[in-house]
């Protein structure tokens, strides 16, 4: 084995020092300088003694060698002997080399330490704060609905962590979610999945924390293993609410989650949004406004005042609030019957605007009886369905739409997907065919003979990136709305979309719903962030086993076009043993942002309800 030399363990030991950083490159620029100062002040004492005699000697020597050194400027007003003015010459050059690596390495030094603040690696220190983990579309939705519902808290704070430039994380949020009022928004660069990157969002005192499905192959797999990430970190454990893609995947997340997370998964939850708007048209309307902080929000009301009333008699106690259910040992109960008598435990789910405006009413209002009727709903007939277009969660949308129709009806699909023909085993109520059809094409779409069908969903086809998927939806939606025109055909369109900047431009083909995938699981995230409990509430109100929203005719509750109050609609829903939440007025149908549905008015507000207007109710199918 060799043995390094002096002057190999010279310049290793060099290597090791210079390689400790700023401080150490200043460090060694001092020596040097020193060293020249000193040179230059014995040469000059030396060399030139009358010189230094003039200038105080050694002391005065040393300052003049030190000044030419830090500003080689000073050398052009030095007179006096050759050597002395060579000196100082020498002492100014030496300066200038010292004094510009010294600048070079505090300029390196502080454009790193800025590198460091821009890429956000500093611990957040804020506490009571909201956490959203990962990366995708839905987080301006999230940032968006979380900043309105803290509009008038003015230590609101939202923490996000993704792998992305924070400065880009930043922009793209101004841009796309828009300005944030009071929440301040802070932002790190980091890998969700790496327990030393959540260190940095102060978990322990968080109010909640959203984990986000993010874009690219294989999304869950990033979700399960942030939430095994969150489960195994040491200290306090603030409630987790995650979205997982692919319903398949729902156990194993549950699995590395634990208790305390809530898990939305978002194939089923738009595929059930997606079939029971093809059933009644102003569904995704009134769920996306039911999710959005906006307009009526849901919340859950404890209020001893009912205690021994029965769920019937407490329909109408609010005056600008809508009781639609009881939250009773942790389960929700959306329309129970009207006899359910209300215990002290119970909370009383309602809708409002705000949580201070939910008022008992002045007495129970009274119901018109002269404006109230009770026609029968007419039974289930078997119908005829067409799907255009297919993708991952087209096999649910099928198997929740056999769950709803009548036995005997019929489902085509015409798509050119190659998964759109396989995996329909099982059904008990729809005959299910496939076509191949470009959906984009006016003649093959001609073909199908649309003026057959009583509903048309337009799903969005995954082979397609999300922002081209919306575009070929918008040229069949558009295609469907002029043959509608020409044809004088009627069938109800239910459109599936993912971005919601193309909502106003889907406006002009007057399909009766679209459906923003993507944002209503981010509304749906931002609700569950600020209560969790409410998950229980919206699982049911999507459940196809209990009590759904109907917008239903409204001249089967009260007399068209006569006067009435809502407490009035309110009571001819309950003898139907429905909660009546709201209407929808026909001639506002294609007027944004609401498109005619009204949640939630006031009890005493008197209103007309005309034939094509509808009263929204929870209710049995």
């Amino acid at each position: 084995m060799l043995r390094a030399t002096f002057r190999e363990r010279l310049r290793y030991w060099f290597d090791n020092t210079m390689s400790r950083g700023t401080t150490a490159l200043i460090g060694w620029l001092a020596l040097i300088s020193l060293g020249l100062i000193l040179l230059v002040t014995a040469l000059g004492l030396w060399l030139t003694p009358d010189e230094a005699a003039k200038h105080n000697g050694a002391p005065g020597m040393l300052w003049m060698t030190l000044m030419r050194a830090l500003s080689p400027g000073k050398v052009a007003s030095d007179t006096g002997s050759a050597p002395f003015v060579a000196l100082m010459f020498v002492a100014s050059l030496g300066g200038l080399f010292i004094v510009s690596a010294l600048v070079g390495v505090l300029s390196n030094d502080l454009k790193s330490r800025f590198e460091e603040l821009r890429k956000g690696r500093s611990r957040i220190i804020e506490t009571g704060h909201i956490v959203v983990l990962g990366w995708s579309e839905q987080v301006f939705t999230i940032v968006s609905e979380l900043a309105q519902a803290h509009a008038s808290d003015r230590r609101s704070v939202i923490a996000i962590l993704a792998d992305k430039d924070k400065i880009a994380m930043e922009d793209e949020i101004r841009q796309f979610a828009g300005e944030t009022g009071r929440t301040r928004l802070v932002c790190r660069t980091g890998r969700p999945t790496e327990p030393t990157d959540l260190d940095l969002m102060n978990l322990a005192a968080a109010r909640s924390v959203v984990v986000l499905s993010p874009q690219g192959e294989d999304p869950d797999a990033h979700v399960i293993k942030t939430l095994l990430a969150l489960a195994k970190r040491p200290g306090g454990h603030p409630p987790v609410v995650a979205a997982i893609a692919g319903s398949s995947n729902m156990a194993a997340a549950r699995l590395a989650g634990g208790p305390d997370v809530h898990l939305v998964d978002s194939d089923d939850t738009a595929s059930r949004l997606i079939v029971q708007s093809s059933r009644q048209s102003g569904m995704s309307v009134v769920c996306m406004d039911l999710l959005d902080f906006s307009d009526g929000e849901i919340y859950l009301r404890s209020d001893p005042d009912f205690t021994g009333m029965t769920y019937g008699e407490i329909l109408p106690a609010y005056q600008t609030a809508t009781v639609i259910g009881l939250r009773r040992a942790g389960t929700a109960m959306l329309n129970p019957p009207m006899g359910t008598v209300v215990s002290g435990s119970d909370e009383i789910i309602v809708i409002a605007h705000d949580d201070s405006m939910i008022h008992l009413a002045a007495g129970m209002p009274s119901a018109r009886e002269e404006s109230i009727v009770l026609v029968e709903h007419t039974g289930q007939s078997a119908e005829r369905t067409l799907i255009l277009n297919w993708n991952g969660r087209g096999r649910q949308v099928v198997r929740y739409l056999d769950g709803y129709v009548a036995p005997g009806s019929v489902l085509d699909i015409a798509s050119d997907h190659p998964n759109a023909a396989v995996g329909f085993e099982g059904l008990g109520n729809l005959t299910v065919n496939v076509k191949e059809c470009d959906t984009s094409d006016r003649y093959a779409l001609d073909s199908l003979g649309l003026g057959l069908y009583q509903h048309v969903i337009v799903l969005s086809d995954d082979r397609y990136s999300p922002g081209h998927a919306d575009t070929r939806t918008l040229t069949t939606l558009l295609q469907l709305r002029d043959m509608q025109s020409s044809l004088g055909e009627r069938y109800s369109i239910v459109s599936e979309m993912h971005d919601e900047n193309n909502r106003s431009l889907a406006e002009v083909t007057r399909a009766d719903d679209i459906v923003i995938s993507d944002t209503v699981i981010g509304l749906l995230l931002a609700q569950l962030a600020e209560n969790r409990h409410l998950a229980e509430v919206f699982g049911r109100l999507f459940d196809s086993g209990g009590s759904e929203i109907y917008p239903r005719p409204a001249e089967r509750y009260v007399r068209p076009g006569a006067p009435v109050d809502f407490a009035s609609v309110i009571e001819s829903a309950r003898r139907r043993g429905e909660t009546a939440i709201g209407y929808r007025l026909a001639d506002r149908a294609n007027e944004a942002p609401h498109f005619g549905v009204v949640l939630n008015p006031d009890k005493s507000r008197s209103l007309r309800l005309g034939p094509g207007d509808s009263v929204i109710v929870l209710a049995e199918r």
